[in-house]
């Protein structure tokens, strides 16, 4: 792999390491182990595929886990009822609902009705608002991973010009916040209705993508030694593999990575933090709910 590889996969393959020694520390001790309780709604395969690496990643630090797998025909109220079981169940520490859910069911009054303290997705408009405080809650998973990421390869947030192109409700919005409020850094956000977007990206000491718009970062959108972090992962078709599709990122790559001073990969770069920041938050949870 190229040494401007910022990889993501390698970092998360530490963190689970980390908190694996820590959870066989905690059960000599005889403290509580971490739960993670996952729900799925319906049998959409890229959901599945989600919630399976997460269960994995549970499996592989020693963490407890719980999977409840419903029809899509389940309804808002009965949905809601399984959450306010889990919010209440004293052995759950993090509860995650998988996203998207069926049209009939509001992801939002899903959200919110998870218990902030099991909210380890970090979706609620509490952790989401105590971002700006001194004192944060749980982390977004996705913008958490990406600082860590970054903290790890000894990039300098602090000061440095950071660009988020996407301003999302589960990306983009909370990664400008955490830039801002938590790592100092001088936040520009944009998104794909920017006018004259090359002229914001060029800027960047720090560039990072959460569009969905395949190839929309190109070689002359980047100033020489960027730091670039793609978050977009889209199927492009192709009769080129087995699969019938490849998947691309937000930036053309190949462009970009010549002129950058570190990039993430698509896939490998983003993805495997997200897991990892989501196993650190229920860590996190545990603790904080054992008043430790």
């Amino acid at each position: 792999m190229s040494n401007n590889i910022l990889d993501g996969k390698r970092i998360a393959g530490e963190i689970h390491e980390e908190i694996a020694r820590i959870v066989a520390t905690r059960k000599t001790e005889g403290k509580k182990i971490p739960h993670l309780a996952a729900v799925l709604v319906g049998d959409d395969g890229a959901s599945q595929t989600y919630v399976n690496g997460k269960i994995k990643a549970c499996k592989k630090v020693g963490y407890e886990y719980t999977l409840l797998n419903f029809p899509a025909s389940i309804s808002e109220e009965k949905l809601l009822a399984q959450v306010d079981r889990l919010n209440e169940d004293p052995d759950i520490d993090g509860l995650i609902v998988q996203l998207p859910l069926p049209e009939h069911i509001s992801s939002t009054k899903v959200t919110e009705h998870i218990s902030p303290q099991k909210d380890v997705d970090g979706f609620t408009n509490l952790n989401y608002g105590r971002i700006t405080s001194k004192h944060p809650g749980l982390m977004p998973a996705t913008p958490y991973g990406i600082v860590e990421l970054l903290k790890r390869y000894d990039v300098m947030l602090k000061g440095a010009h950071c660009v988020m192109v996407g301003n999302s409700r589960t990306v983009g919005a909370p990664m400008s916040a955490i830039l801002s409020y938590q790592e100092n850094a001088t936040v520009t956000t944009c998104h794909i209705y920017t006018k004259d977007l090359a002229s914001f990206t060029r800027q960047a000491d720090v560039l990072i993508v959460a569009t969905g718009k395949p190839g929309l970062i190109t070689g002359d959108m980047v100033k020489d030694g960027v730091i670039v972090v793609d978050v977009g992962i889209t199927r492009i078709p192709t009769d080129a593999n087995e699969r019938g599709y490849y998947l691309k990122g937000d930036v053309e790559f190949e462009e970009v990575s010549k002129k950058a001073r570190l990039i993430t990969p698509v896939p490998g770069g983003v993805g495997p933090m997200t897991i990892a920041s989501l196993l650190l938050n229920t860590l996190k949870a545990t603790r904080l709910r054992a008043g430790e």
